[in-house]
């Protein structure tokens, strides 16, 4: 990163990134509940998600992260960062849940880049990113998201 991005940086803390609608379908549910030797069968088999009380498959708690990877551009505020990919690294992520999402529901998205700082005389810059999801107006989750961008000698 350049010291113009170092500024840039600072700068983008209450940016709000463009919102986006996902749909969390049953086949993509099965496959991730598969993929994570997920055994409940709640998360793969309809009716046994019906009799535990859901109206479709639920999606699984880390789900809406791999949802918000599907957006447009997932990665447009790094390339306006001028940050170099292989930088990048993956801080760590937390998800606060007011209810669980099922198969079908549409969700609508709300990024926003709410801290930058820095460690290491800057040799480690935090982008912290928080998503607000909802459908129909009613509060799902809070994602939040850490990237590490770590200063590299790049040839």
């Amino acid at each position: 990163m350049t010291a113009n991005s170092v500024t840039r940086g600072r700068d983008i803390v209450g940016l709000e990134l463009p919102s986006f609608t996902a749909v969390a379908e049953r086949g993509q549910l099965r496959f991730f509940a598969k993929a994570i030797g997920q055994d409940n069968p709640i998360y793969w088999d309809l009716d046994s998600a019906l009799a535990a009380g859901y109206t479709d498959l639920p999606v699984p708690p880390t789900f809406l992260f791999s949802l918000e990877l599907g957006r447009p551009d997932p990665y447009r505020v790094l390339r306006e960062l001028d940050i170099d990919m292989r930088q990048v690294l993956h801080g760590e992520q937390g998800f606060t849940y007011d209810r669980t999402a099922v198969a079908g529901e549409e969700l609508l998205f709300c990024p926003r880049m709410t801290d930058y700082y820095e460690k290491r005389d800057g040799a480690l810059r935090f982008l912290i990113r928080e998503t607000e999801v909802t459908s129909d107006g009613a509060p799902i989750a809070r994602l939040r998201n850490v990237i590490v961008v770590r200063e590299l000698e790049l040839a």
